[in-house]
């Protein structure tokens, strides 16, 4: 640790800069809900474990206030071994880091939010043209942990996030019989023995995790540099949450849905529809239909007949977004769900 604790202090410096920044841009319950989750990590509770409510309240306020000190400070370089890298600059670093076995990501998310982390490596492969790196546990880490990320033509999947996004899933719905993470749950016998079954849930949905992203690479050369030119414009309004959904639905078509029901993998078919929601959910009534007579009659053809035509009606609704925002204007497109969900 004494090793690259430099290197760590300077990615969770650039992480602080990030959250100080953009951190507070969700409703004051899913902020609360994330920096609970944060004091989780940082402090190193297990999933399960009772956190100390009094305790939580002062880190929160330190948080903040150590926030106020770096919001107007510019990223900090990433230095290693005599070399200073732009902290943008994911793919030199990694490979300045790949004989300490850690990886390191960085790149934009939700709202353009700079997002960083830094791990320890568990396996690095290529998958059709496409660099994957899974992470194991987590040194330095911002706000926003997504457990899977495209950044380029690179894939981070980050075992410790995706854990901890399965616990969360479970915590809040965990108790509803007709929910779909019950009924994933079932599959793992989580109610005999949580731990394993939690290790056992992350073990199968880190992979359908990269089947996804591989999802979002193929979308992303199909439909060109000017998508992503075009979410960085329209950051933080309704219209980059519906590309986004777009594009999850269009990748879902492309890899996720279709490998799902070749492996005829119910456990994380039901994991896939606990996760389906808000936008994506509303923008294909289609497949949540299809789902509701799978789990009624267990026939998987249900939901395969319920994506046919999928890749190219998303496909097609990518394209019209794209026009909309080249040539329309967005005040020119109506109800845009309405359409889309057509």
């Amino acid at each position: 640790m004494n090793e690259f604790e430099p290197i760590r202090a300077a990615v969770q410096h650039n992480c602080h800069i990030s959250d100080a920044r953009y951190g507070r841009q969700d409703t004051l319950c899913i902020y609360l809900l994330k920096m609970r989750e944060f004091f989780r990590w940082e402090r190193g509770f297990g999933f399960g474990e009772r956190l100390p409510k009094e305790e939580i309240g002062d880190w929160i306020v330190e948080r903040e206030q150590l926030w106020e000190t770096v919001e107007e400070n510019d990223f900090a370089p990433i230095e290693i071994d005599g070399t200073a890298y732009d902290p943008f600059e994911a793919e030199p670093i990694n490979e300045a880091l790949a004989e300490r076995g850690l990886v390191y990501s960085a790149g934009l998310g939700r709202h353009a939010k700079p997002s960083f982390f830094l791990g320890r490596q568990e396996r690095s492969e290529r998958i059709d043209g496409f660099r994957v790196r899974v992470a194991g546990e987590e040194y330095a880490r911002d706000l926003a942990a997504p457990p899977a990320m495209l950044q380029g033509e690179t894939i981070y999947v980050r075992r410790a996030s995706l854990a901890r996004a399965i616990w969360e899933k479970i915590e809040e719905n965990g108790g509803r019989a007709e929910h779909p993470i019950r009924r994933a749950m079932a599959f793992a016998r989580f109610d005999e023995n949580p731990r394993r079954a939690l290790a056992e849930m992350t073990e199968r949905e880190l992979e359908y995790a990269i089947a996804h992203e591989l999802g979002e690479g193929l979308a992303g050369r199909r439909l060109g540099p000017e998508w992503e030119a075009m979410l960085l414009a329209i950051a933080s309004s309704r219209n980059e949450i519906i590309a986004r959904a777009v594009r999850d639905n269009l990748a879902d078509s492309l890899t996720t849905l279709p490998r799902l029901l070749e492996d005829e993998a119910i456990a994380s078919i039901h994991f896939y529809f606990a996760n389906l929601g808000g936008m994506r959910k509303a923008l294909h009534p289609r497949l949540v239909e299809g789902y509701r007579r799978f789990t009624e009659g267990g026939d998987l053809t249900a939901i395969a007949k319920a994506l046919e035509g999928s890749e190219a009606h998303w496909t097609e609704a990518a394209r019209r977004m794209l026009a909309i925002h080249a040539e329309e204007g967005w005040e020119s497109a109506g109800c845009l769900t309405d359409e889309l969900t057509r």
